[in-house]
């Protein structure tokens, strides 16, 4: 990649980008800002939040990389992922709590 990445975009981190996110270490990076600070020719600062399996946001970074290394993640196909509307759904049918009667919280009968 040589255009400068945007907010918004996702990337794949991975040796290519910097030795630090070798093998395992790769990660899946949604770009929330780049920072426009004077670094090494062809470097960048980029903060993001790394991506789970379900592209649930797992963890803010802010991570040093080179801009030649980086690469546009694929789009995962539709219905891989758990939408957030779903998963709310589903919570409120399987294993919701139950409301307790008040003043009987702690009673044994």
């Amino acid at each position: 990649m040589n255009v400068r990445p945007r907010p918004g975009d996702l990337l794949i981190v991975d040796r290519a980008a910097s030795v630090q996110f070798a093998g395992e270490r790769a990660l899946r990076l949604r770009v929330v800002s780049v920072c426009d600070r004077p670094t090494y020719d062809g470097w960048i600062w980029l903060t993001g939040y790394v991506l789970g399996r379900r592209d649930e946001a797992v963890a803010r970074r802010e991570i040093f990389v080179q801009l030649a290394g980086l690469r546009p993640a694929p789009a995962r196909p539709p219905g891989s992922t758990v939408s957030a509307a779903m998963a709310r759904r589903a919570a409120g049918r399987v294993g919701a709590p139950t409301a307790v009667p008040a003043g009987s919280r702690g009673r044994r009968r």
